[in-house]
């Protein structure tokens, strides 16, 4: 085989919508959506069907030649970002962008990995159904990659992640055999789950070419509330209190410190505070209702109880769904202002929830005690124990140089602080190039140790998103 026989191969089956060698096609999906990551790749696949995926993926094997899946190309940590030497081949699933069937009675969608979630949002909607995950990239983020990240998102407080909502999947794995999943199973005892194990795999132990989604009933009502607390801790009180008094109503509950909320006013067109006043700690919470009108009263009575039992200090509900999007674009545009700001290192973060207020305060503290000038802020979902944990440069500082010079130490002490609190370095976001270094030094010796036998079993020749989560040969030397 010569060295030009899988491209040509490509080429042929693929077309010329399907594969390309012309730089400008290639350069957008070059770069990572935060601007930290940039490869090189010579040719991008964008095959339309299972078929030619299959057919791809079996030729580059045969041929050694690496591939990197690319959804959206949203990923946080690189994930998705070719490497810098030109090795790998992008494989892209943005063609493959077919709703094949919704089953509003089943409570079923079969959707392809290309689909944007905006997409099947809008189509689970015309069934009367909705497909509960959102996040903010919700327009340009694919099912392919959110299944492949194990995404999070807004709503796991009531739904759970990606992986609850997977009912099955279709597969390329790295031979170019296929798996068949979509089955929507209840009971299933074959021994090892594959399903499971190539949700948050993110492209390493092959490509997600479709999967069955679980719907639930549209909401027929929803309230979104803004609340003023003093503090993480009275946050989470206030959310046990909401949840034992109103049940599954309350989907989504995310905290915002003031300063998070300062930047998205001042950099970001169009926005407003929903509440007078300066208050330390704010509260956006969504309630939903299963008969109409029901929601804004139920939750103006838990807003109303919360002021009186001093668990916040102001509240408001919207009073309309154009104000409630305004209470969400707020949040939803935290990480934009934080950019526009100045350098920040971002970490998407877990702990035990209980444990979440005491970490959230107690290190934002140790970190800026450690680290002259920089700001900490944490924000998100309180009541699944995952923030993201942004450490902010001074005014003015060079963003190369600070990271070099802080940015970089300063990640590490947050993980530090977050494994030593119980907690995990990556909550909803993967590991993807960014965070595998910290992984291998922050995991047990067994976890990594089976991380790197499951790569092995299925693609002992790191052609799948080479670089990514878990390498064959450990970056640091055993002591």
């Amino acid at each position: 085989m010569t060295d030009d026989a899988f491209p040509a191969a490509a080429a042929a089956l693929l077309g010329p919508r399907g594969f390309s060698t012309d730089p400008d096609v290639i350069a957008p999906w070059l770069t990572d959506w935060r601007g930290r990551f940039r490869g090189q790749s010579p040719a991008i696949l964008v095959p339309d069907s299972a078929d030619d995926v299959a057919f791809a993926i079996g030729c580059a094997h045969a041929h050694g030649v690496a591939l990197v899946p690319q959804g959206g190309n949203t990923s946080m940590v690189g994930g998705a970002t070719p490497p810098a030497d030109g090795s790998a081949l992008i494989l892209s699933l943005r063609r493959m962008n077919r709703i094949r069937s919704i089953d509003a009675a089943a409570g079923l969608a079969v959707v392809e990995a290309g689909v944007i979630l905006e997409t099947l949002h809008a189509a689970a909607e015309e069934q009367g159904m909705r497909f509960p995950l959102t996040l903010g990239a919700r327009g340009s983020a694919t099912i392919g990659g959110l299944v492949s990240t194990n995404a999070g998102g807004t709503q796991v407080l009531r739904f759970g992640t990606m992986r609850s909502l997977v009912a099955g999947i279709e597969a390329v794995l790295p031979d170019g055999s296929r798996h068949d999943g979509l089955a929507a199973l209840k009971k299933d005892n074959r021994g090892y789950d594959l399903d499971h194990l190539l949700v948050g795999a993110e492209g390493t132990l092959g490509v997600v070419t479709a999967a069955t989604l679980r719907l639930v009933p549209a909401v027929i009502d929803r309230a979104t509330g803004w609340l003023g607390v003093a503090s993480p801790h009275q946050a989470l009180t206030l959310l046990r209190a909401m949840e034992r008094r109103s049940g599954t109503a309350i989907e989504s509950f995310e905290l915002v410190p003031k300063r998070a909320l300062d930047l998205v006013l001042k950099h970001i067109p169009g926005t407003r505070p929903p509440l007078d006043g300066a208050h330390p700690w704010l509260v956006l919470v969504d309630y939903v209702a299963p008969a109409p009108d029901a929601a804004k009263p139920a939750l103006e009575d838990l807003m109303q109880e919360a002021l009186t039992a001093g668990l916040a200090q102001d509240a408001v509900v919207a009073v309309n769904e154009a104000q409630a999007e305004a209470f969400w674009r707020l949040r939803d545009s935290i990480s934009e202002a934080e950019r526009a700001e100045g350098p920040t290192m971002a970490h998407d973060i877990s702990v035990p929830v209980d444990a979440m207020p005491d970490f959230m305060e107690s290190a934002a503290r140790q970190v800026e005690a450690a680290f002259h000038g920089v700001q900490c802020s944490a924000f998100g979902h309180l009541g699944d124990g995952n923030v993201h944990f942004h450490v902010n440069a001074p005014a003015g500082a060079d963003a190369d140089r600070w990271r070099a010079a802080v940015g970089e130490a300063a990640s590490r002490m947050v993980y530090d602080l977050v494994v030593a609190a119980g907690g995990s370095i990556s909550a909803e976001h993967g590991i993807g190039q960014m965070k595998r270094d910290e992984l291998e030094r922050l995991s047990p010796p067994a976890r990594m140790a089976a991380l790197r036998a499951i790569k092995r079993a299925f693609d002992p020749h790191e052609l799948m998103n080479p670089g990514k989560l878990v390498t064959l040969a450990p970056t640091h030397p055993t002591p």
